[in-house]
């Protein structure tokens, strides 16, 4: 299959497959003559893989030193999915559950203590990620952490200070141009932040960070919560300032 019936089978964007070929994470089997993707039914098998972690909430980082390693099996990622899946529905069910309490608590009509008001609520642990990590990911779930750990706690502080500060300054942009010279230094200073504590990253994979920021709704939804819209603004601001200095 060629990527637009790809796009058209499975509902997600032809962007969005290139760039999960660009990122290495599905790289399709073969091309025409002409350059052109073409997906074998094992890639589509692969891509099944990573809507349904990504569903889960897996980051596309994890996903693909998941699916990359050469004990990763298939059956079994399907049966962690499908627990993980039926324990997600049940956490579902139980906040239905715990709204309609809710109403029927303001009309008068029950009581309701405080604890539960939360019940369903509690997102703090996940087993079956857990599980996910140990067989296939701990490597690429822990690399940041561990380096973030090395640090003083002095210098913690003072990274997630500079952290914050960018976000926030950056989110006081969003619907101005990304080729302003204020937002070209602040994605500078971005960049800069991440290559001095962070690893090393090159233009083409900063470009790709950002992506992630839209594409993994974990990063969307942590970033958003600093002005809606800045994961894509962030994004569209990456890419321009990154091919820029290609």
């Amino acid at each position: 299959m060629n990527v637009k019936e790809v796009s058209q089978l499975v509902g997600i964007s032809i962007r969005t497959l290139h760039h999960y070929d660009e990122i290495g994470l599905l790289k399709p089997d073969q091309h025409t003559a002409a350059g052109y993707r073409q997906y074998s039914p094992h890639n589509l098998q692969t891509l099944q893989h990573i809507l349904f972690f990504k569903e889960l909430g897996f980051s596309l980082k994890l996903i693909k030193e998941m699916i990359q390693r050469p004990t990763f099996d298939s059956s079994d990622a399907l049966e962690l999915q499908r627990k993980s899946l039926i324990a997600k529905r049940s956490q579902y069910d139980k906040m239905i559950a715990t709204i309609e309490h809710t109403i029927a608590h303001l009309k008068g009509e029950k009581t309701m203590s405080a604890k539960e008001k939360f019940d369903g609520l509690q997102w703090d642990h996940n087993p079956y990620e857990q599980e996910a990590r140990e067989r296939w990911g701990d490597e690429a779930v822990n690399h940041s952490q561990k380096k973030m750990n090395a640090f003083s706690t002095e210098q913690q502080s003072a990274i997630s200070e500079q952290w914050e500060q960018l976000y926030r300054q950056l989110a006081s942009r969003i619907g101005t141009a990304v080729d302003s010279p204020e937002t070209e230094q602040l994605i500078t200073e971005w960049f800069q932040m991440l290559n001095n504590n962070f690893g090393t990253y090159s233009y083409d994979a900063f470009i790709g960070l950002g992506q992630m920021y839209v594409l993994d709704e974990r990063f969307s939804t942590n970033i958003d919560r600093y002005g809606a819209g800045l994961a894509q603004y962030m994004c569209d601001a990456m890419e321009h300032w990154g091919n820029k200095q290609l």
